[in-house]
């Protein structure tokens, strides 16, 4: 809790009474984007603070951590330049706070939601961004398909509305082309669908073909973009993702509309978890990072869902690289326990030279069921899917044993697998980076990919649905 501000005659020595705020002048140490100010009173946990500078722009902080006179703060824009001779800090009383409205709509902002695009500073309500805490009771179960317009992802591992459905990526394969992709061409049944994207430790090079790749979307206001760059403040990064669901939020649940949220690349923030968790001096669990990344995690993802009673729903899809592929790296990892399913990025697919590069039997979206079928995108979704998905896992298997006796030992039904495997990736997965399908097309797609195989093996499929959509016996 936020300590009350009571004006006391008594101040505290090196305190300035300011009314609602108290400012402090006690500046004990300098740490990395750390600041230690004693002698404090009323200071609460996670409270905003404003560091004004001697003959200086003023910069803010907030409150980490209180320990009976000492205050820890992180400062957003680092600590670099300050001597603690001639810093003051003022506490807020309250904990950082954005403001929320649907001007929000076509800006470019930094990871502070600072414009980047030349217009003035976005208005509207405060809102705290930790967000408010959302009664488990009062939520609804997510339904309804969010198309992305790639084939691969609507076909086998639908997105749902309301879901936290993230993408797993190996560094140096096209995981931002793909977020971008999505972030530009996914729509619901309906109108009032938005898009919110927040780019975490991005190269200038990447910010600048982001914005480009997005540019028609903003144009349209459709669109809200909150760019973090990698030689930003560390601890902005650790802000960005907080703010663009503060803002998602709004737009959901006071505004109605259905948001996606796309953020790139959690494995940065994590970082910067690990980087202040070390200028904390806390002690480390897996790999240096703090003990409590699981629940901060957590903090994030759960901010989606839909309400009941209310139009609005915030669908999160987090992007995130494993170190080394290495996909018991502490961030997938715990990113697999907290969300609904993953979208693997393969290596080997990549060098195949299909795009998206996503492995399909790793992949899985546990909450498909709930968005797809007759009445949300077609009656034949779900066992195309299904069939789709158990020929690979057989292809998998013709192509490993191949590589043992040779492709022309294998029997023919194993090697109308592979033919499959090679239609399926070439005219169904593989598609352009700014190309969007509709739903329909895809499927018929995975129809005409599944005419490869003898009809005998095409044992997830109703017969009469195979007459309808392959004709005769083959």
């Amino acid at each position: 809790m936020t300590a009350e501000r009571v004006p006391d005659p008594g101040v505290a020595p090196g305190a300035v009474d300011l009314g609602a705020e108290i400012a402090f002048s006690d500046v004990r140490e300098l740490r990395g984007p750390l600041l230690v100010v004693g002698d404090v009173t009323g200071v609460g946990w996670d409270e905003f603070a404003t560091v004004d500078v001697d003959g200086g722009v003023s910069r803010h902080g907030l409150v980490l951590e209180v320990d009976d006179d000492l205050a820890v703060l992180q400062v957003l824009e680092g600590t670099a330049g300050l001597v603690p001779g001639g810093v003051w800090v003022r506490f807020a009383g309250r904990p950082l706070q954005v403001r929320v409205s649907t001007d929000w709509y076509g800006r470019v902002c930094n990871g502070r939601g600072e414009p980047l695009d030349g217009g003035p500073p976005v208005g509207g309500s405060p809102r705290p961004v930790a967000g408010w805490p959302l009664n488990p009771t009062r939520r609804e179960p997510p339904r309804e398909a969010v198309l992305t317009g790639v084939s691969v992802l609507d076909t086998l591992t639908t997105l749902v509305r309301g879901q936290k459905l993230p993408i797993f990526s190996v560094p140096g394969l096209p995981h931002l082309t793909l977020a971008t992709q999505i972030a530009a061409r996914a729509t619901t049944a309906g109108e009032g669908f938005r898009v919110v994207f927040a780019g975490m430790g991005l190269t200038h090079a990447d910010i600048a073909y982001v914005r480009d790749r997005l540019e028609e979307r903003s144009a349209a206001g459709e669109l809200v973009l909150l760019l973090n760059a990698a030689d930003d403040p560390v601890i902005e990064r650790v802000l960005t993702p907080r703010i663009a669901l503060t803002v998602a939020e709004h737009l959901a649940f006071e505004h109605g509309d259905d948001v996606l949220v796309v953020m790139s690349d959690m494995t940065s923030y994590a970082e910067a978890v690990r980087e202040v968790a070390a200028a904390r001096r806390e002690i480390p669990a897996r790999r240096g990072y703090p003990g409590y990344l699981y629940s901060d995690l957590a903090s994030l993802y759960e901010r989606c869902g839909r309400v009941r009673g209310r139009p609005g729903s915030v669908t999160v899809v987090p992007v995130l690289t494993m170190p080394s592929g290495d996909i018991t790296h502490p961030v997938p990892d715990l990113t697999g326990y907290i969300t609904e399913g993953q979208i693997v990025l393969s290596p080997e697919v990549d060098a195949r030279g299909v795009y998206p590069p996503v492995d399909v039997l790793s992949s899985l979206s546990r909450l498909m069921r709930s968005g797809a079928g007759p009445g949300r995108t077609r009656e034949d979704h779900l066992p195309v899917a299904a069939q789709v998905l158990a020929a690979l896992a057989r292809a998998r298997q013709a192509a490993e044993l191949g590589e043992l006796v040779g492709v022309a030992a294998l029997s023919q039904t194993d090697r109308a697998y592979l033919t499959f495997r090679e239609t399926v990736e070439r005219d169904l997965f593989a598609q352009g980076g700014d190309e969007g399908r509709p739903m329909g097309d895809s499927l018929d797609r995975a129809w005409r990919a599944l005419d490869v195989l003898p009809r005998r093996e095409l044992t997830m499929l109703p017969a009469a649905m195979v007459a309808e959509h392959l004709g005769g016996v083959s």
